[in-house]
C-alpha cells in the first residue's frame, strides 16, 4: 500500500469533551478531500505529567480521557494517538487508541518501550517514540532495537522535537531524519514542540511561533514522513502550549504548503552524492 503523509493533529491536552469533538470534526471535514494523500490522526493528552508549574492544568486523567477519546473516534472515525507515562497504562490505552506515544523525557525507559511494544505487537497498533532533547539521532537506534523485539518495525515512528541548545532553547538538526530513517523507523517532525523555549516564561513554556512554518518546510524537505502539530480553536486561551500551537482555522492552509514538498520528495532519486 502506498504511503501517505502522516498528520498527528490535535490539542496538547484534552480540555473538555466539547472542544475535543469540535477540533476532531473540523479536522475530519478539512481533510476529507485529500484522504488519498494524507493520514489524519487525532492526538491529545489525558495527562501532562511534566508541566513546568505544579499549578498548571494536567488534563482529565486516564479514565475520563479515554471516554472522551472513544467518543471522538466513534463520531469521526479518526484514528487516535495518545501519550502515556506509566508502563501499566499501555494495556488499557491499547483498547481505544491506534498509536501509543512515549514522551521525549521517557524515550529511553526500557519498561515503557517494552510495555508499549508488546501492546502494539499483540493488538496491531503503532508506536510513536519522541526523541529526547538529550539524545543524538544516532542513539535512537537502541530505542528502535528495543521496540523491534516485540513488534514489527513498520509500526515504529521516531519523532524529532529538537535538541537542547543552551538555556530555554531547542535546535532541530535536519540531518536527523535521514539518520533515524536508516534504522527502519518512519520519522515525524514535531512542529510545535520543536519551536518551544522550555521554561522561557518562568512558570510556563515560551515559544517561537514565527518559526513554525519555515522549520516545518525544512523538516519535510529533509525527509520527515509526517508532521505532529498541536492545534487549538483559540491559541491564546489554550491550557497548554499556547505559545506554539496553531489556530485550528489555519491547519489546512499550513498542510497545503507542506504537502507538495512531501510529494516532491517521493519523486527524487537517492544516491546522487556518494556515501
Amino acid at each position: 500500500m502506498e504511503q501517505k503523509m502522516e498528520l498527528f493533529l490535535g490539542p496538547c491536552i484534552i480540555e473538555n469533551e466539547k472542544m475535543a469533538l469540535e477540533i476532531a470534526n473540523r479536522l475530519k471535514e478539512d481533510f476529507k478531500d485529500i484522504e488519498d494523500d494524507v493520514s489524519v490522526y487525532f492526538k491529545a493528552s489525558f495527562d501532562k505529567a511534566n508541566r513546568t508549574s505544579i499549578s498548571s492544568y494536567r488534563g482529565p486523567g486516564l479514565e475520563m480521557g479515554m471516554k472522551i477519546l472513544a467518543k471522538v473516534k466513534e463520531q469521526t472515525n479518526l484514528p487516535l494517538l495518545v501519550d502515556f507515562h506509566l508502563p501499566e497504562q499501555a494495556e488499557a490505552l491499547g483498547q481505544v487508541v491506534d498509536v501509543l506515544q512515549i514522551p521525549a523525557f521517557l524515550c529511553r525507559q526500557t519498561d515503557m518501550i517494552v510495555a508499549a511494544a508488546k501492546v502494539c505487537g499483540n493488538m496491531n497498533k503503532k508506536l510513536n517514540i519522541k526523541k529526547g532533547q538529550f539524545l543524538s539521532p544516532e542513539e535512537t537506534k537502541n530505542i528502535v532495537e528495543k521496540a523491534k523485539s516485540f513488534m514489527d518495525q513498520d509500526g515504529i515512528y521516531l519523532t524529532e522535537r529538537g535538541t537542547t541548545f543552551g538555556y530555554n532553547n531547542l535546535i532541530v538538526d535536519m540531518a536527523s531524519f535521514q539518520t533515524m530513517k536508516s534504522f527502519g523507523a518512519r520519522t515525524i517532525y514535531d512542529a510545535t514542540h520543536a519551536i518551544q523555549r522550555p521554561g522561557g516564561h518562568g512558570t510556563s513554556t515560551a515559544g517561537k511561533r514565527e518559526q513554525l512554518l519555515v522549520l516545518a518546510k525544512a523538516a519535510v524537505a529533509a525527509g520527515a514522513d509526517g508532521v505532529f502539530l498541536e492545534v487549538h480553536p483559540n491559541p491564546p486561551l489554550a491550557k497548554s502550549d499556547r505559545a506554539t500551537c496553531l489556530a485550528l482555522s489555519k491547519v489546512r492552509s499550513f498542510i497545503d504548503i507542506l504537502l507538495p514538498i512531501w510529494k516532491l520528495n517521493k519523486t527524487l532519486l537517492p544516491g546522487i552524492i556518494d556515501e
